[in-house]
């Protein structure tokens, strides 16, 4: 199997596990909400449901970014990740909003909550399976580098700290400390609203074509350089579509070299890039310059 077809297989996985797992929770939280009447609960109910539709669109979203270049899309079909992240964004902006909406109400009409440890599995349970899916998805995005998956983990993580803080509204409820469920409602609504920003910059960074961090292309210039025979190189441009690199780089070579070998130079100016970073696809264009001195001793 190829490292393309591994990838490929990866995220299809991830995406589906992620849909899996929100699943389960949302059927879990909407039985312990529905037996406590807790904000909280609420709280992650509705980020659940939210996250079901986000992690479904995702899916979809990743298996049309896998489909392979055609002739209305050379560089492929990777930035729709980045678009279903942005949708993700704005699904999990919603859910803050109606958690603090929530939240406001219980302060002004404090509820006595019930099903108290019912909760608290419920939400040990979610712990459980948001830490086995983040696990997961942490080695896909450290092998496919995808903008999908990544905004995904993202609201995956903002969802641990959710299910730890609705799990200690739960406890100290039992304490007699009702208020705090909303309180914790109000600061969950806040991270989430972050989270959601947080993922709408990176999507944008990618649908905007920004270049790759800066030590990279440094890196990338010196691997270039590194080839025997390269003379210098200069404007390397990059951007990111879904899991793919594409890089562009001018190689300097001998005014007088053959056009064959200067083919080849070219060609490993690029293998030794790609060798280095396996999800990059390198053009290079070749500019014949004469040879400075120092290259002549």
């Amino acid at each position: 199997m190829s490292l393309s077809q591994q990838h490929a297989q990866l995220l299809r996985q991830a995406t589906l596990a992620s849909l899996c797992v929100a699943g389960i929770l949302i059927v879990a939280k909407g039985i312990a909400w529905w037996l406590s009447g807790s904000v909280s609960l609420l709280a992650g109910l509705t980020d659940s449901l939210l996250d079901g539709a986000a992690s479904f669109l995702n899916l979809l979203a990743v298996r049309y970014a896998l489909q392979p270049a055609d002739e209305d899309h050379r560089y492929g079909h990777g930035k729709a990740e980045a678009l279903a992240a942005m949708a993700q964004a704005l699904f999990i902006a919603g859910s803050a909003v109606l958690i603090a909406v929530q939240a406001f109400e219980r302060l002004h009409d404090p509820q006595p909550l019930e099903g108290g440890p019912l909760g608290m599995a419920v939400m040990l349970l979610a712990l459980a399976l948001t830490v086995a899916l983040l696990m997961f998805q942490q080695r896909v995005i450290r092998l496919t580098g995808s903008t999908a998956i990544r905004a995904d983990s993202l609201h995956y993580r903002s969802d641990l700290l959710l299910n730890g803080s609705i799990l200690l509204a739960l406890a100290l409820a039992q304490f007699g400390v009702p208020h705090v469920d909303a309180l914790f409602g109000l600061g969950i609504a806040v991270y989430i609203l972050w989270s959601a920003v947080s993922i709408a910059r990176e999507a944008v960074a990618v649908l905007m074509d920004e270049e790759l961090p800066a030590d990279v292309g440094t890196r990338m210039l010196e691997l270039a350089s590194a080839v025997p025979g390269v003379l210098g190189v200069h404007e390397l441009r990059t951007r990111v579509s879904g899991s793919r690199w594409f890089v562009q780089v001018h190689v300097e070579l001998p005014a007088d070299m053959p056009l064959r070998t200067a083919h080849d130079l070219g060609q490993q100016a690029a293998a030794a890039i790609q060798n280095h970073y396996p999800r990059a696809e390198v053009l290079v264009h070749i500019d014949p310059v004469a040879p400075r001195l120092e290259h002549l001793l």
